[in-house]
């Protein structure tokens, strides 16, 4: 999926946003599934469209986009987030500025309601890239960002999904690739462009395990000379291959178009054994998805009135 990039139909700005990639078929979602996904999908578009469509900043759109979906409980991410191994939520997020390559990130974040608001916290606020655990929580509180009881974040459907990992003897975290990590990417009027993700991570994670979405050039990355992108997906791949800068860098360097580059670094992530998926926006207008995955729930919206959401196959 590609858009128009030449200069006549450039759009003045673009939001693109996802909200985890994996084994989503018809078959397996439910029409009530689908329609609480579409709805929280099309309020994300919403709020991001409308930051952007009144001249505000990409860096704000994606954070306004993401934080729908961190209150959204059809979601990996905020409330809705995976459990651990232990039985809490540890969240973890990152949001990068295109055109300062500013960056911040948070992981293990156990009490601030939303986590992408942190790691913008860490960018503005703090001489740091990356906080973790008690502290980054301790630095939400003095920077006077919403706290709420870890169980805030914790739904029903949720705790079933770690009973049933306990249940059936598994060791290890889930490996069924139910991921509902969000993000977003957008390109502003200024045509600067910016990426933010959000996550719970796995279910049945364990010892403090962070995976590619509060990486900077994993599963987040912004650069006004090439592209922004967020990802989703296994993690551990994800941060092997280095799979947003990897992308941004084929676009700065071999002049690739975004597609072409997310779905060339997307293919040399699964050679490695990683399933996911991308989404990708840059200064020239063009939005992009890739992903190796039955499905990715997907959406994109752009100054040109372009408004799309999608869950399964290349549609």
């Amino acid at each position: 999926m590609t858009s128009p990039a030449n200069a006549q139909e450039r759009p003045k700005w673009t939001l693109v946003i996802h909200g985890g990639a994996g084994i989503i078929e018809k078959s397996r979602v439910t029409p009530e599934q689908e329609a609480g996904v579409r709805t929280g999908l099309e309020a994300a578009l919403e709020a991001g469209s409308k930051v952007l469509a009144n001249g505000g900043s990409a860096l704000d759109a994606v954070q306004a986009a993401v934080q729908v979906l961190e209150d959204d409980p059809h979601f990996n991410a905020g409330r809705g987030a995976v459990f651990t191994w232990d039985g809490i939520n540890e969240l973890d997020s990152s949001i990068m500025d295109g055109r300062t390559r500013a960056a911040g990130s948070i992981a293990g974040s156990t009490t601030t309601r939303h986590p992408v608001a942190l790691a913008r916290a860490v960018m503005e606020h703090s001489p740091h890239v990356m906080l973790s655990g008690a502290g980054a929580d301790q630095f939400a509180r003095e920077q006077g960002l919403e706290q709420v009881e870890n169980s805030w974040f914790g739904t029903p459907e949720r705790r079933r999904q770690l009973d049933e990992l306990k249940a059936r003897q598994a060791n290890w975290f889930d490996v069924d690739l139910k991921y509902g990590t969000v993000g977003a990417v957008a390109m502003d009027s200024q045509g600067n462009v910016a990426a933010a993700t959000s996550t719970g991570g796995l279910t049945g994670k364990r010892w403090g395990r962070i995976g590619d979405s509060p990486i900077i050039g994993a599963g987040t990355y912004a650069d006004n000379r090439a592209c922004a992108v967020s990802a989703t997906g296994a993690g551990e791949y994800f941060i092997r291959e280095g799979v947003a800068h990897e992308i941004c860098a084929r676009v700065r360097f071999k002049g690739e178009t975004l597609k072409q580059a997310a779905d060339t670094v997307m293919a040399e992530t699964r050679e490695l054994g990683g399933t996911g998926g991308v989404i990708v926006t840059g200064p020239t207008g063009e939005m992009a998805w890739s992903f190796n995955t039955p499905g990715m729930y997907r959406g994109k919206a752009s100054s040109n009135g372009e408004r799309v959401v999608e869950f399964y196959g290349e549609q």
